[in-house]
């Protein structure tokens, strides 16, 4: 009964997540008026708002791969607000807008997603140089008007609920590339070596033995 009590909490905490991330992508600040409170860090500094921060891992803990910080970020300002850096206990991450380029822009009025398909991104090079799976970690956002902004957020997996949401670039295992080149080398092998000997002994049988018996008739 109380795993799954657990596995229904961390549905209904995942299921608020991607409500409240969804719901920021097609209306503006004022949609949060749903209330939607899902257990993940939630802040509010001015008219900065941060809420659903989490920072996601590579899905294998042995990985040394990039993470990434997801959140929504709301500008309750009637100006807009750039977002400058992100950083997770000092290690500093990689912003990237939605189209690529330029600044990390928080419009007036408006929000914009961290993490997940076609969003903005912010990624740690080296994940698990800064973050543990299950801790609480401090992350830090800073905006070019409101300053610093600080929060903790959970660090989970990208697995399950949070696969769509975690690091895109997952590292390759080398062991794929290894695998066509063991099975190549029994493949000739057997090939090769019973060829020989057969080609040879059934041919070399026919002609001893009519050799030896011409002679014997003379």
């Amino acid at each position: 009964m109380s795993s799954s009590l657990r596995r229904g909490a961390l549905a209904a905490a995942a299921i608020a997540f991607s409500i409240a991330s969804l719901a920021a992508c097609g209306a503006g600040n004022n949609a949060q008026t749903l209330q939607i409170k899902p257990d993940n860090a939630a802040t509010t500094v001015g008219n900065i708002k941060i809420q659903n921060a989490l920072v996601i891992t590579q899905p294998d803990r042995r990985s040394t791969g990039p993470a990434v910080i997801s959140a929504t970020l709301f500008n309750n300002g009637d100006s807009d607000e750039t977002l400058d850096s992100v950083s997770v206990s000092g290690s500093s991450a990689k912003l990237t807008p939605a189209n690529g380029k330029g600044k990390l822009t928080v419009p007036a009025g408006g929000s914009i997603v961290l993490g997940g398909k076609g969003n903005a991104t912010a990624v740690l090079p080296s994940g698990r140089q800064a973050v543990q799976d299950g801790n609480a970690q401090k992350v830090t956002f800073t905006f070019g008007r409101a300053g610093a902004v600080t929060l903790q957020a959970f660090v989970v997996p990208a697995e399950s609920y949070f696969s769509s949401w975690g690091p895109s670039a997952v590292p390759t295992t080398p062991s794929a590339p290894a695998s066509p080149s063991t099975s190549a080398t029994p493949s000739t092998s057997p090939s090769g070596k019973p060829s020989a000997p057969a080609s040879s002994s059934p041919s070399a049988t026919p002609s001893d033995s009519a050799s030896q018996s011409a002679p014997a008739r003379h």
